[in-house]
Formats: C-alpha cells, sequence, structure tokens
C-alpha cells in the first residue's frame, strides 16, 4: 500500500503577540492521497490558511511558532529538512494559489518573468522557457498567450490574474496544489470558470488539491473530502457528499444553511452566533 503524499499530525501553531500566546492551530490532523482532494471549510479566523501556509513551512518564525505535531510530504518530515531542501519542495513539489492575485503578483515585473523564474529554479532541463511559458498560459484559457506573457499585472483583468497564478503554479509540475480561496476577489461568473478550470487541470494531470474556502457552495464536485475548521480545530471530517447531505456537527450545519440558495422562501440570510452554546442548541 502506497504511502499518503501529505500527512499531517497533530499540528499545533501558535503566535506571539503582544497581548500573549494566541493558539492559532490546535492539533490538526488530516491525510491526502496522490492525486486525491480535500477542501479546508470555515469561516474568517478559524485557521484555516494558517494550515495552509504551514505545509511548506511559509509561516515566519517568530513571530509564528511550529508548537507540536509534524507534516510529512512524501514521508519526509519538513521540521527535517534544510532549509534548501524546503525551498525545492515549494512550488515544485507544493504550489499555492492566493485569493488576491493582484497582491501576489509583482507589479514591477511581466507575467512571463514571473512564471519563467519558477521554471528556471525547478525545472532546469527546460531549453525553451519561452515557449513553455506560453503553453502553461494556454493551458489555463488565456487567449493570445505569446502576446499576454508580455504583460504587467495592471493589465490584466481579475480574472487573467487568477489564470496567470494557476499557470505559474501548475508550470513548475506540483504533486500539491494548495487554493487559497481562489475565486473571492472574482465575480461570479469568472468564479465559475476558475473552479472548472482547477476540475480541468486537476483531472488532466492528476495533481493532489488542496482548496481552502469559507463557501460550502463551490466543493462539491470539486473535492472528494472536506475538513469543516472552527477556532483553530478540525471539528468534522468526511466524504464531501456525506457532509453536505448529513452534516453532523453543530457548527457544519450553521455554515451549510448559511449558503443561499435559489427558490428559498427565506427573506434573512442564516447567520452565525459567536456564542457557542448558541450554535450547539
Amino acid at each position: 500500500m502506497n504511502s499518503p503524499l501529505l500527512e499531517v499530525e497533530n499540528l499545533s501553531i501558535t503566535f506571539r503577540t503582544e497581548n500573549g500566546l494566541v493558539e492559532a492551530v490546535k492539533r490538526v490532523s488530516f491525510s491526502l492521497e496522490h492525486g486525491g482532494s480535500l477542501a479546508i471549510v470555515g469561516e474568517s479566523g478559524s485557521g484555516k490558511s494558517v494550515t495552509a501556509l504551514s505545509l511548506a513551512r511559509l509561516l515566519p518564525v517568530p513571530p509564528a511558532e511550529y508548537a507540536g505535531g509534524s507534516i510529512r510530504f512524501e514521508g519526509r518530515d519538513m521540521a527535517d529538512l534544510s532549509p534548501r531542501e524546503v525551498r525545492s519542495i515549494r512550488g515544485g513539489g507544493i504550489a499555492y494559489v492566493f485569493q488576491e492575485p493582484a497582491t501576489s503578483l509583482n507589479p514591477v515585473y511581466t507575467i512571463r518573468s514571473q512564471i519563467a523564474e519558477g521554471i528556471r529554479l525547478h525545472r532546469p532541463d527546460v531549453r525553451d522557457v519561452d515557449a513553455e511559458v506560453a503553453k502553461w498560459l494556454g493551458t489555463v484559457g488565456i487567449v493570445d498567450p505569446e502576446k499576454r506573457m508580455r504583460d504587467y499585472p495592471h493589465q490584466l483583468s481579475g480574472g487573467m490574474q487568477q489564470r496567470a497564478m494557476i499557470a505559474m503554479a501548475l508550470s513548475c509540475r506540483p504533486k500539491l496544489l494548495v487554493a487559497d480561496e481562489p475565486t473571492t476577489a472574482l465575480d461570479v461568473t469568472i468564479q465559475a470558470q476558475i473552479l472548472a478550470e482547477l476540475r480541468r487541470l486537476r483531472a488532466e494531470f492528476g495533481m493532489a488539491l488542496i482548496l481552502i474556502t469559507h463557501n460550502f457552495g463551490i466543493i462539491r464536485g470539486l473535492c472528494e473530502r472536506v475538513a469543516v475548521m472552527y477556532r483553530g480545530e478540525i471539528v468534522e471530517t468526511g466524504e464531501t457528499q456525506n457532509i453536505l447531505e448529513n452534516p453532523r456537527h453543530p457548527y457544519t450545519q450553521a455554515l451549510i444553511a448559511c449558503v443561499p440558495r435559489l427558490g428559498s422562501k427565506q427573506k434573512r440570510l442564516r447567520t452565525i452566533d459567536y456564542n457557542w452554546e448558541e450554535i450547539k442548541k
């Protein structure tokens, strides 16, 4: 039996602040098979992004501190790797797509320069870098990629910027793509297009996917499993279809109830009471 691509066991992460130690992630555990998919769902501040950034040790230490547990990628404990070994995994092993492409892309470099940098670092065997950049831009649905790769980020729409970010991540041929709220800043039509691209590209290249989101409405058909986070802890996990149809934890039930539904006669959207005792009723 093959070992999982990613294993996270009892991961705890704290931050040192002026008001003392803050425990952002508490004893989180999950695993992901090669080619598998997992959605981590929860409200803002629940620890989703901190968990995602920790996978490739992207959190600055200090103020962050890996207070306990382990992260194993392809059987190797990330804590035991040298800085150079960790850098080789970033991009080439675990790639990221973030929610604000305008702030993730460097405004003073062309799209070509930014994608080419990762290709040269993680795939030094590629001889025609320009052709490779154009190929990946075309793969994610950008028309006339040979021309658009010469553009600067501000010359692209929000949807095209996000596609360029996905092309940048995929050009390194990662085994795991972490998409952190990849459609938050986009309108609903572009959101649907980006999610469809992620679904298609995952099927085409066989990579594993972790999708970070607060919205249960976008994970059906994209992720096989889901983990629900609340206040830094995973409170429920299981197959996506089962969770959507039969949520067992009160917080999961509340999150699903917040999703707007076409045809609903309910005049006000459901909100979550931050009093945990109220949520449990």
